[in-house]
């Protein structure tokens, strides 16, 4: 049995959306427990016993917990090979891989540093240049996978959707949150709307019970 600890608007949102699809495509249901991130449940000693870092997602595989997204969509995708989580060809599948972990460890923390600059510096004048350093990467990184969604034909992950398409529904989401309008990456936009129109990914968005954008148009 596969239980997954998600944060609403988190990275967990990945393999949230991964385990809907593999419900509709194989009936198999999953547990969910929500973490409220935003009133500290991630440093209760009940979440820090499965994982010290106090990070979601966490997925709980037969009881046993399974942390850091990289590893829990290959846990994912060997568990359920006949989705093409990630491709099967070869090539195909290092390359995923490797967009994946550049994902995880180069856009990912770009946000981080964006979103929660007191993760990394006390004062504020440091806060607020790890902020304004940040975010420019973390636009240009947005721009890099904007130029790569409008050349798939339906998704980054190939003929199926995917890990990667997730992350980068997820990396839009947060634009909103860095204060990028998304409709200044008006082809990433309507990719990741059509992406969020498929019914696990709807699903996956009733869990979370936050909405898909997250930015805010001047009154």
């Amino acid at each position: 049995m596969l239980k997954l600890y998600f944060g609403p608007g988190a990275c967990s949102f990945v393999p949230l959306a991964a385990l809907e699809i593999i419900k509709a495509a194989t009936g198999e249901d999953f547990e969910s427990q929500l973490v409220k991130i935003h009133k500290g449940e991630q440093f209760t000693p009940e979440f820090k016993a499965l994982n010290p870092d106090s990070l979601v997602p966490v997925l709980l595989v037969d009881g046993r917990p399974l942390t850091q997204i990289v590893a829990i969509a290959e846990c994912l995708d060997a568990r359920y090979p006949q989705l093409d989580l990630f491709p099967k060809e070869p090539w195909s599948r290092v390359r995923a891989l490797s967009t994946m972990a550049w994902m995880n460890n180069t856009v990912h923390p770009a946000f981080t540093h964006v979103f929660m600059p007191q993760k990394f510096a006390t004062g504020d004048a440091a806060k607020a240049e790890i902020k304004s350093h940040n975010l420019p990467l973390f636009r240009g990184y947005l721009e890099r996978i904007a130029a790569e969604v409008e050349k798939v034909a339906p998704y980054l992950n190939g003929a199926k959707i995917g890990f990667l398409d997730l992350y980068a529904v997820v990396f839009l989401r947060w634009a909103g949150l860095a204060g990028i309008d998304p409709d200044s990456l008006p082809g990433y936009k309507a990719y990741v709307d059509r992406i969020a129109a498929l019914p696990p990914i709807v699903a996956a968005l009733e869990r979370e019970r936050q909405p898909l954008h997250y930015f805010k148009k001047a009154a």
